[in-house]
């Protein structure tokens, strides 16, 4: 693209009254907004307020939607739908809104010649044009005579009038499955509107598809830069403008959806320009930074690190093994994951891309021989670091201890798991994904005891940087001492039984996995007896697919909400263990209980 596209958002992607939803969108840096009618009609501003208070946001109106169920085989019907049209025009002209969406009709008496539609359309067409106004009309994936973007452009075509054109939605277009490629030869000057939405791939009626699971661009499945590359191609000229109906966005913090949403437009640009930068690559993680008060120190010693730095003027400790590092900050507070550093190729612009992607820089004091990281801020609140690929000079912070340890064969961090708040799951995901250039690696769900969990992971192509998503869909009350968003380093060792037997040696607190589980194993995998029996012993998890094998053994929960867990990869696996996440999930939950004392 030679310019960058204006953005828009439909005031259905957000939360709230239409005056929060336009504050939000301008205050995301979105340009413009298309007003979704039932917003407009629970409004108490008038449409003339309304198009002021966009002004002083720095909003242009794009689109009035949507307008329904124009054409009809009956007459009297057809006429009283014109006279409806013409009070939208009405308001149109109040708002300032040059454009309104006419979607296909979904009712009885829907209008199935082509000819036919076309005259109608181009009565309409004529009424908007004598007023200056445009008609964009939408083939709904579920209309009854017209479903299809080919099938909407032929009756536009054959209508044949200046003031009526299309508006190309990807979310009806590629849930039915048709190709966009003949896009790029529809007439650009024809193409009046354009809307995106992503969706994951769903077995269930479109209509409900559309209605609750949409997504924005990078949080589903479909590919939106395969779709647009050919919109452009055909010279559309207008706004690249979100429509996206979700039950949990519409629910959540307008500000931060309508943030996640630019982000999403900004990163499909991205995709789709032929001048795009990609993001710098990543090599690996540099360190991991808990905060975990004194709870976790012993717990690494057991499990073979080695406390090698203590930082000159902050209370934090690394603590080394093979190439994990792990830096615990004992300023107290409830256990977590502060901090993920990764070795970048141009930590700088690195930043300074993550920063356009809409992410918060991290203001850091920092003494003035202490490095001076690139970082910004996660939407779960993490900090993200930048450190140039093989360049410690972040370890000069740090006064050398001399201490060393043998280990226990951890060889490094295999990936890191970060469980989401339900309303921040996809934000999540896509921010992982687009700032550190990410790719989806799994997705999953599994029956934990607390109810469903979603999972999804992102890695880069070489699968030096894994990160595992999970979300629980429902979680209500405490019955249970509970953990609330919990989060994990999963360190990767090359022989389970040595580095878990040396772990339990040293103390390590770990997880006692249930006899029904092996027996379970002796029945799936048929492993070899002494195997299975020393799985037993040490309460090592064993998941197999068609590519390879997960090996695992689990710390319990540490400070609240972390634990540490050794994996050992065999084959080409390529997961996270989730289909023995429910058995972790209730080793740790017992574990709790008698720690707290509190009856089964």
């Amino acid at each position: 693209m030679s310019r960058e596209p204006r953005t828009g958002i439909a005031t259905v992607c957000l939360s709230g009254t239409l005056d929060d939803k336009l504050r939000a969108a301008a205050a995301a840096g979105f340009d413009g907004v298309e007003i979704f009618e039932p917003d407009l009609v629970a409004s108490p501003l008038p449409p003339g307020e309304v198009r002021l208070r966009c002004a002083d946001l720095g909003l242009s109106i794009d689109l009035y939607q949507p307008f329904r169920d124009l054409d009809s085989t009956d007459p009297d019907r057809f006429a009283a739908n014109l006279r409806r049209a013409e009070r939208k025009f009405d308001l149109m002209e109040e708002l300032g809104a040059d454009t309104i969406l006419v979607c296909s009709s979904v009712a009885d008496d829907a209008v199935a010649d082509l000819d036919r539609l076309a005259e109608q359309l181009h009565t309409l067409g004529e009424r908007a044009g004598a007023r200056g106004l445009r008609i964009a009309y939408e083939a709904l994936a579920w209309g009854k005579e017209v479903s299809t973007y080919d099938r909407s452009w032929e009756a536009v075509r054959r209508a044949d009038h200046p003031a009526l054109g299309l508006c190309l939605d990807s979310f009806h277009i590629l849930s039915r499955g048709s190709d966009p490629a003949a896009i790029a030869d529809i007439p650009g000057d024809k193409l009046f509107f354009l809307q995106l939405a992503d969706a994951p791939h769903l077995s269930m009626d479109v209509l409900q598809w559309s209605r609750h699971h949409r997504l924005f661009p990078g949080q589903g499945a479909f590919d939106l830069p395969g779709f647009l590359a050919p919109v452009l191609a055909a010279g559309y000229a207008g706004p690249l403008s979100l429509e996206v109906f979700n039950d949990v966005f519409r629910q959540a913090d307008p500000d931060r959806a309508a943030i996640d949403a630019h982000r999403s437009l900004l990163a499909l640009t991205e995709a789709t320009s032929p001048v795009a930068q990609p993001a710098p690559e990543v090599r690996g993680p540099a360190f991991v930074e808990l905060s975990a008060g004194d709870s976790l120190a012993p717990v690494l010693s057991a499990l073979g690190f080695a406390r090698t730095g203590i930082h000159r003027t902050k209370p934090v400790e690394r603590w080394e093994q093979g190439t994990a590092r792990i830096l615990v900050n004992r300023s107290g507070g409830p256990a977590a994951v502060a901090a993920l550093a990764v070795e970048s190729a141009d930590p700088a612009a690195a930043a300074r891309r993550a920063v356009r992607l809409d992410a918060k820089r991290l203001p850091r004091e920092h003494g003035p021989a202490e490095a001076d990281l690139a970082a910004v801020t996660a939407p779960d609140g993490t900090a993200l670091f930048f450190c140039r690929n093989g360049n410690d000079d972040w370890t000069g912070d740090f006064v050398p201890t001399g201490e060393s340890a043998d280990g226990i064969g951890i060889t490094g961090i295999d990936h890191i798991g970060l469980a989401q708040p339900f309303d921040h799951f996809d934000e999540a995901a896509l921010f992982y994904r687009t700032v550190l250039g990410l790719e989806p690696a799994a997705t999953g769900e599994f029956a934990a005891p607390f109810g469903l969990v979603r999972s999804r992971a992102v890695a880069d192509p070489h699968r030096r940087i894994r990160l595992a998503l999970t979300v629980s869909l429902l979680r209500r009350g405490e019955w249970a001492p509970g953990v609330s968003e919990p989060q994990y380093i999963a360190l990767a060792v090359d022989d389970i039984l040595t580095a878990t037997q040396g772990a339990r040696a040293a103390g390590a607190p770990l997880l006692a996995i249930p006899d029904n589980y092996y027996a379970d194993l002796d029945a799936r995998l048929n492993l070899p007896a002494d195997r299975l029996a020393a799985y037993r012993d040490l309460g090592v998890l064993h998941e197999r697919t068609p590519e390879g094998d997960y090996l695992q053994t689990c710390t319990e929960v540490l400070g609240g909400r972390v634990f540490l867990a050794l994996v050992q990869r065999l084959g080409n696996h390529d997961g996270y263990g989730w289909s023995d996440a429910p058995v972790r999930m209730a080793a740790h939950r017992r574990r709790r209980i008698a720690r707290a004392h509190v009856p089964a």
